[in-house]
């Protein structure tokens, strides 16, 4: 029984049913020594609590999309065929590019949400550099099958979860392509092809999207093997003009580690309450050592550059929760590169679904003014401003100034607040050590 499914869910109450029914009609009339009725009593106990914590459970991991399925949950899934050194650019020196086209099946996909909107489609990937094997679930724009649309290519936006999480999120919990649909057909947001790889790849821990020799090649897998595959598969504009990647929480510091990392195949990342040093998720892999923590922190990547990359980051978050990570990249940004900073209420959700969930337009229309079709040689030029996504007339250098972000309330401060916080935490996102280690 699928542990997202619909089945599992009512199997769960019935079995919460169940156990406060049969406490009331068996209590007294348990029969045999004192021993004998005690045990069955406590029994009775132990079950109705145990069922009441299992209908909890589905109910929160359906909501919040944190575990896919069985192995995930109980740490025996594992996804990585093999793992060699592929070098400073995880490519381990193959051609890429030239090599054949992975042709692959799709299948509708199973799970809440995931038929919604003219429903998402999904299929299982070896990648050819990365070892990697795993589902990657991909949604096609209303535009993508239309005889106007026959000959058009389409800009792609890889969606990262959190961790634990499923890839299944984005169109589960945040309901992404239910939002969009209907501002892709206003012409509001551009026609954008979503696609959720798999980031849970190992048993237990966190990636941190990184490429760790022997272990895993999980930056390979998200940056080389899903986009060769999706461009292989489907009309879509060529990297990395027509590329972002977005993600929320651990899944935000990915994306602004891929993207600066690779130039050369984004354009674009949106962080959504994210941090930027890896020990911000204590389960990370990319955490175990200081020479992996500098060579995934995209603070330290920007920094290390003698040419700004032409890269645009958009990072929103709370204060201790996002907003010293964006903060710190802001701080450090030359043209071409970019970063908008905006900067979330603590009365906005939280660390949650309900923070992120309401923030898809808004940074979709975002995305839209720096890779949507109308953004092809003026990318940088213009941006979007404020929480809720309107449109502003300021070029992006707004963004990299100091006079902050709007918040929701059309407030501005006049500087990034920081509230004090050291370098060092500027840098990882956390204004103190409280901080590291609650980001899911």
């Amino acid at each position: 029984m699928s542990l997202t499914g619909t089945p599992f869910l009512f199997t769960a109450i019935a079995l919460v049913a169940i156990a406060v029914v049969l406490p009331l009609a068996l209590w007294s009339r348990v029969r045999g020594p004192a021993v004998v009725r005690a045990v069955a009593r406590v029994l009775m106990l132990v079950f109705a609590q145990v069922t009441a914590v299992t209908l909890v459970f589905v109910m929160v991991n359906d909501a919040n999309s944190l575990y896919d399925d069985w192995a995930d949950l109980l740490g025996t899934g594992n996804h990585v065929r093999g793992a060699a050194d592929l070098g400073s650019d995880g490519t381990g020196g193959i051609a890429y590019r030239k090599q054949p086209k992975v042709r692959q099946a799709f299948t509708q996909a199973d799970g809440p949400g995931m038929r919604q909107a003219g429903g998402v489609r999904v299929t299982q990937l070896t990648g050819r550099v990365s070892g990697v094997s795993a589902e990657v679930y991909v949604w096609l724009p209303p535009q993508y099958d239309e005889p106007a649309y026959r000959n058009k290519t389409f800009p792609v936006v890889e969606l990262l979860p959190g961790y634990p999480g499923s890839a299944k999120a984005w169109f589960g919990s945040l309901k992404a392509h239910e939002q969009l649909l209907p501002l892709m057909r206003s012409g509001q947001v551009a026609p954008f092809i979503l696609v959720a790889p798999r980031t849970n790849l190992i048993a237990a821990v966190d990636t941190g999207c990184a490429n760790i020799p022997g272990t895993v090649n999980a930056d390979s897998w998200l940056s080389i093997d899903v986009p060769k595959m999706v461009m292989d598969n489907f009309r879509t504009e060529s990297a990395p003009d027509g590329w972002a990647v977005a993600g929320y929480s651990a899944g935000a510091h990915c994306a602004a580690k891929l993207a600066v990392a690779h130039p050369d195949r984004y354009r674009a990342a949106v962080s959504m309450s994210g941090y930027n040093d890896p020990i911000g998720e204590r389960a990370s892999l990319a955490a175990r050592t200081v020479q992996l923590r500098r060579r995934n922190n995209p603070y330290v990547l920007l920094k290390g550059y003698r040419t700004p990359p032409r890269v645009a980051l958009y990072v929103s978050g709370e204060f201790g929760d996002g907003g010293q990570a964006g903060a710190a990249l802001q701080s450090i940004a030359k043209p071409p590169t970019t970063v908008h900073v905006v900067l979330m209420p603590h009365s906005a959700g939280g660390h949650s679904m309900a923070l992120w969930r309401p923030q898809v337009p808004t940074v979709f229309r975002w995305l839209t003014a720096e890779i949507g079709p109308g953004a092809k040689g003026a990318r940088g030029a213009k941006g979007f401003h404020g929480a809720q996504g309107s449109q502003d007339s300021q070029g992006s250098q707004d963004s990299q100034s100091s006079q902050g972000s709007r918040v929701p309330g059309g407030t501005t401060p006049p500087s990034p607040s920081n509230a004090g916080a050291r370098r060092a935490a500027l840098a990882s996102g956390n204004a103190s050590r409280a901080a590291v280690g609650r980001k899911r």
